[in-house]
């Protein structure tokens, strides 16, 4: 395959999503053309990267002028004879927002291929280059500084090492091999380093590897959303309950001008480290990483050893992020999506648990931002009406950005 196709799922979960998404009462607001034309837009959306390439500001340490300007000239570096902006945007003050070129159709591909995974194909995808643990096969006697044309293998058929593959894969673009074929498969050990140096992607996108570190966070729009809508205030108590691996963590504590404390859990240690060390990367000191599972973070009584860290008293935190814990659908790109119908309704009885948690934990008056990133409804829309339903004594709020 040359291009893109919709991103495609297991027939069990396509089957749901259909009923989902064409339900009477969506058919009797919309239509049933409009529907299913949203419900395909939506499909053919999520196969394809984002049109902005979209990096956060640690404001903490640089103002966004300051930041916009060498980001412009990194940007002009890395295009050369092209001349792309730097977009501030217009209503989030901390975001730079770069225009992504593409798909471009005219790319000639080389005979010399290189297969890659389905997640460093959508990092390609997003302005990175090939790293050796993404590659899955090239062909036979390719050598460092050979032109190859890099496809992903969409549905994970290619075995390792194989010399060719016919399978389903998707053209992700042209580059320039860093290694041979023998050194990327070699037995004496894997490599970590760059395989493939991509010089004609499909998407052109900068690649931010070791760019500006300390100034720059790479995240999604959405994702910073959030804790624009979470809006701490500096000297306030905050609790990111599923906060690897930490970008709204450090945006949090960016906003509340590092005056404060905010509290990231994850109850996986090695994304705990992944907390800390962004952490310190941003030079931010109010934010304290604990590793620990948040359905458990309620204490019904103080401790003797009452510490800082979780479990907590009840009402200990004026806002809480509660970014749950979710199937993932509505990431991209994504153009497979595996998981099976029993695993994507799995989350919901998970994200009750820790919302029940928040609640509790959650002052009076205090606020609360719910999150995923997946496009279910029993994610979503049904977590919010359950929540209302059951805890009375909370109030549902516009999203005003």
């Amino acid at each position: 395959m040359s291009f893109f196709p919709k991103i495609s799922f297991q027939h069990e979960v396509e089957e749901y999503l259909t009923k989902v998404f064409r339900n009477n009462e969506l058919i009797t607001a919309l239509g049933t053309q409009e529907a299913e034309s949203k419900y395909q837009s939506l499909l053919s959306h999520l196969s394809h990267p984002p049109g902005f390439t979209t990096v956060r500001v640690n404001t903490h340490l640089a103002s966004v002028k300051h930041v916009k300007k060498l980001l412009f000239e990194e940007v002009q570096k890395q295009f050369k004879g092209l001349c792309v902006p730097v977009l501030e945007h217009p209503k989030l003050q901390d975001v730079l927002l770069i225009p992504v070129i593409g798909p471009r159709r005219d790319l000639k591909k080389h005979s010399s291929e290189v297969i890659v995974g389905a997640h460093c194909g959508y990092a390609v995808l997003r302005g990175a280059h090939v790293y050796v643990p993404g590659i899955i096969s090239t062909s036979r006697f390719m050598k460092a500084g050979d032109l190859v044309s890099v496809y992903s293998d969409i549905e994970g058929k290619c075995k390792r090492g194989a010399k060719e593959f016919e399978g389903v894969k998707v053209f992700l673009g042209n580059g320039i091999s860093e290694l041979s074929r023998s050194e990327i498969f070699s037995s004496s050990g894997p490599l970590n380093g760059m395989g493939i140096r991509m010089i004609e992607p499909v998407y052109l996108s900068p690649s931010f590897d070791n760019v500006l570190p300390s100034h720059l966070f790479l995240q999604n729009l959405p994702s910073v959303v959030v804790s624009h809508i979470l809006n701490p205030q500096p000297g306030e108590r905050i609790l990111d309950m599923c906060a690897a691996p930490g970008g709204k963590t450090t945006h949090l504590a960016t906003l509340m001008h590092d005056q404060g404390e905010v509290i990231a859990m994850d109850k996986t240690a090695n994304k705990v480290k992944k907390i800390k060390q962004n952490a310190e990367l941003l030079q931010l000191n109010c934010i304290k990483a604990f590793c620990y599972d948040g359905t458990k973070a309620l204490s019904a009584e103080k401790r003797k050893d009452e510490q800082e860290g979780p479990p907590f008293l009840p009402e200990s935190f004026d806002r809480i992020l509660l970014d749950a814990p979710c199937s993932g659908m509505g990431q991209r790109p994504n153009m497979s999506y595996s998981l099976t119908l029993k695993e994507v309704t799995s989350y919901q009885p998970l994200q009750r648990k820790l919302f029940t948690v928040a609640v509790k934990l959650l002052k009076p008056g205090g606020i609360l931002v719910y999150s995923t990133c997946t496009i279910t409804l029993s994610e979503n829309e049904e977590q919010v009406a359950w929540a209302l339903k059951t805890f009375p004594c909370l109030q549902l709020q516009p999203q005003e950005r």
